[in-house]
């Protein structure tokens, strides 16, 4: 199974950027996909989730508002639509699959990883 994440660049703050995570490989099935970002000096961190079943989705409190985590029609392709962004959102953003449910905000419960995305907001 493969995560390709795209759509990262620089963006004044204020503006928006959409990324895109696409599932590629074997029969992929996982409940959950999220997103997490790397500041540079810092710990990966969750960003948001989305929950294959029923769409419910979860955020961390630095982005509530301002990201949403919409998904495609096809099961394998969900996005991060970022507006409003600020210097502070500047990072590595990376999506995830996690097999087993429940949208949880630790790295260490997702299972498939992409190569990651840089976003860079200048101010």
């Amino acid at each position: 199974v493969q995560l390709q994440a795209s759509g990262g660049g620089l963006v004044q703050a204020g503006g928006s950027l959409r990324l895109s995570c696409a599932a590629s490989g074997r029969t992929f099935s996982s409940n959950v996909m999220g997103w997490f970002r790397q500041a540079p000096g810092k710990e990966r961190e969750f960003v948001a989730g989305l929950r294959w079943i029923d769409d419910s989705t979860y955020y961390a409190d630095s982005v509530k508002g301002r990201f949403t985590i919409p998904r495609a029609n096809a099961k394998n392709t969900v996005y991060l639509q970022m507006n409003s962004l600020k210097p502070e959102d500047t990072a590595v953003y990376y999506c995830a699959a996690r097999y087993l449910d429940g949208i949880l905000t630790s790295e260490r419960f997702y299972d498939y990883w992409g190569q990651g995305t840089q976003v860079t907001v200048s101010s």
